[in-house]
């Protein structure tokens, strides 16, 4: 596994844990992370994942009502906690790091739902994913 993909992977445990207990302050779970695998970050990972941690946390609400305008025949709060967090961390992407290409984006969170989500999960990640970066695409 690669030190990005590593990377998305250590930002999407965080997101996932943050959703369990919403005050948790995202250093203390980057922290408590590490602590379990310190050797899995260099400098470039571990900026990587407070930015996209933090940023997303920080931008929660856009985050959230992006993903709410773009499910189709499906309830917000029916989606999966895993698939909501691959969700979350990529919407984050889209809106935000402009200097990523959409597609890579994409494509790392269809990775990540085909590795911790259910059978399903990738179709679903990769349809809501691929109208909102079609929509901001247009903008």
């Amino acid at each position: 596994m690669g030190t990005m993909h590593r990377a998305r992977v250590l930002a999407f445990q965080i997101i996932y844990s943050w959703d369990f207990e919403k005050k948790s302050d995202p250093e203390l779970l980057f922290a408590s992370v590490k602590d379990l695998s310190p050797d899995d970050f260099d400098a470039a990972s571990e900026a990587y994942i407070k930015l996209t941690v933090c940023g997303t946390l920080e931008n929660i609400q856009t985050v959230d009502s992006t993903i709410k305008k773009h499910i189709k025949n499906w309830n917000f709060d029916r989606i999966s906690r895993i698939d909501l967090a691959i969700l979350r961390l990529s919407v984050y992407g889209l809106l935000f790091q402009k200097d990523t290409d959409g597609k890579i984006i994409i494509n790392e969170a269809v990775k990540l739902a085909q590795e911790f989500g259910g059978d399903d999960s990738y179709r679903f990640v990769n349809g809501v994913l691929d109208a909102i970066y079609k929509e901001n695409d247009k903008n």
